[in-house]
């Protein structure tokens, strides 16, 4: 007995038991088009489909200029001290290798030094007392696929539109910085104009022509007439986001299953038995519905905050970001509930959670299926109804561990990071110690 499965215009005959076709059929049923294609990822220079801010239209210019300001060490200009001038970037929190996320248990951008391979030997300048260092209260989610998420941080406080509609009385009464929400602008262009002066960067005319930007911003920006407007860290912040709305893991073996017809040979049968366990059993697809397997969903998981790990540099945001949603909308049903985070390139993180408390993927698994809150300070009231024991056996959890680590990793992710800058800057860093790990000197 055969069955004849029709999608994207072919006809294949498999067999009804084959895992692909089980696959299939349970994406189709969990899906909320009814159709796999709403799991399926744009090229990253598909500036039509790309979701993007009406303000902010995606161009290949745009995104080539924010590539490379991403990178660059150049506009760290506004450094609490001398010796951090020009030595760190937003890569510096997000490297490539690690999923775009930092390569510790926490990012630190002005008042570090050194890289050592992937961003894991940061540490903090002796020059720097803690509270100076622009080092992050919580790990950051990965801006990966970062275009499917309307409202951006763990509480998803910036963003005009989308979750935030209704809170306008709370921007920049309730979270300093987010009264840029009234610019109208959607989560990571809102979130990347505040993130530029708060991140210590600036642009102006004169520093755009003595790092060799001057004719990448008026390609990217013709409208905009006035010198002011054109080099700035508005449309710095414009051309930033842009760039990650084009870094899209559409190489992953997942998204190649799929989209090259699902008898192309990019899952391993493991794989796709954890696939089944993630859109069935084990019940991950509830929460990770969206195309990139994020959403727009807050929940409590009750995990530990950055703040329980010994490696942790506290600074003064620290305890109004671990009140999650409530710390934003100031409503006691949102405390302690965080963003659900796309599930692409989790592979060789190293650190998971946003308090950076497991150090491994299965790890993560096994914390869902023991369905046990690690964080006393959580409310049981609280916690998920999603979070519970999810009884899969030992096979189970290295299947959907395999799954996510494997199905669901770009292995080239490189191709957003630039060969160079236009500056001939060192990046992500460039203090003397990240010159010689990065080999700039």
């Amino acid at each position: 007995m055969s069955f004849v499965f029709g999608i994207w215009g072919c006809q294949h005959e498999l067999p009804e038991t084959d895992l692909s076709i089980r696959l299939i059929e349970k994406m189709m049923e969990v899906s909320p088009t009814g159709s796999i294609d709403y799991y399926r990822l744009p090229r990253e220079t598909d500036y039509v489909t790309i979701p993007q801010d009406p303000g902010n239209p995606l161009s290949k210019s745009k995104v080539e200029l924010g590539k490379f300001l991403f990178h660059e060490t150049g506009i760290g200009l506004d450094a609490a001290h001398p010796s951090g001038m020009q030595t760190f970037s937003c890569a510096s929190c997000h490297v490539a290798s690690r999923g775009f996320k930092p390569g510790r248990i926490q990012g630190i951008a002005d008042g570090g030094m050194g890289f050592g391979h992937e961003g894991e030997l940061r540490f903090k300048q002796d020059l720097y007392e803690e509270f100076e260092l622009d080092a992050q209260p919580i790990r950051p989610l990965s801006v990966l696929n970062s275009a499917f998420v309307t409202n951006t941080f763990w509480n998803g406080q910036f963003g005009a539109g989308g979750v935030n509609e209704g809170t306008e009385d709370l921007w920049g009464q309730s979270i300093e910085g987010t009264e840029v929400n009234h610019s109208g602008f959607s989560g990571i262009e809102a979130q990347n104009m505040e993130g530029l002066k708060l991140h210590r960067m600036l642009v102006t005319e004169e520093i755009a022509d003595d790092l060799g930007y001057r004719e990448l911003f008026d390609s990217a920006f013709p409208d905009y007439a006035d010198p002011e407007e054109r080099y700035s860290n508005e449309t710095a912040s414009l051309a930033i986001s842009a760039y990650l709305r084009s870094l899209i893991t559409n190489r992953a073996p997942f998204q190649e299953f799929f989209r090259n017809g699902y008898l192309a040979p990019t899952m391993s049968d493991a794989e796709k038995e954890g696939a089944l366990l993630f859109f069935g059993k084990a019940g991950c697809v509830r929460c990770h519905n969206g195309p990139s397997f994020g959403s727009m969903e807050f929940h409590a998981l009750g995990v530990n905050d950055l703040k329980e790990h010994p490696e942790a540099f506290v600074t003064p945001e620290f305890h109004k970001k671990y009140l999650g949603r409530g710390g934003f909308t100031q409503r006691e049903e949102d405390m302690y509930k965080f963003k659900v985070p796309q599930l692409y390139n989790l592979k060789g993180n190293g650190v998971y959670f946003h308090g950076s408390s497991k150090s491994s993927i299965r790890a993560v698994v096994e914390y869902f299926n023991l369905g046990i809150p690690e964080n006393t300070e959580v409310p049981e009231s609280q916690i998920s109804h999603f979070f519970h024991p999810l009884d899969l056996t030992e096979d189970e959890i290295d299947k959907l561990t395999l799954f996510i680590e494997e199905s669901l990793y770009d292995p080239d992710i490189y191709r957003y990071v630039p060969e160079a800058l236009p500056s001939n800057n060192c990046f992500p860093n460039a203090d003397p110690i990240s010159k010689i790990d990065l080999n700039c000197e």
